[in-house]
């Protein structure tokens, strides 16, 4: 999907129609080894091992019919105003398979 690099909205902000510079927004970064929540440390102290019902340390029971996933994400655009320099999230993406950029 080819996005272009400025695009005309209404800034909320100034309360008029300018060209926005369009950015996509980074997918953030993954949960560390062995920090508080992660599940290496979890598994390292103990948690699931033993019998019967452990709660939040068990694993769910999906079957081979049941697994599936989705092979595209939604777009994450920030739309940046030039004049008040304040950004606003796109409201409701849509399914993309690869995003690119266009060249101007």
């Amino acid at each position: 999907m080819q996005i272009s690099k400025k695009v005309m909205r209404y800034c909320k902000f100034c309360k008029k129609h300018t060209l926005h510079d369009v950015s996509i927004a980074s997918s953030g970064h993954k949960r560390g080894a062995l920090k508080r929540g992660g599940k290496a440390r979890v598994r390292k102290r103990g948690k699931w091992r033993g019998f019967g019902n452990l709660g939040r340390y068990s694993k769910p029971p999906i079957t081979a019919w049941k697994r599936k996933t989705k092979s595209t994400k939604k777009t994450n655009l920030i739309y940046t105003c030039p004049e008040c320099k304040k950004s606003t999230l796109q409201r409701k993406g849509t399914r993309a398979g690869k995003v690119m950029m266009q060249k101007e």
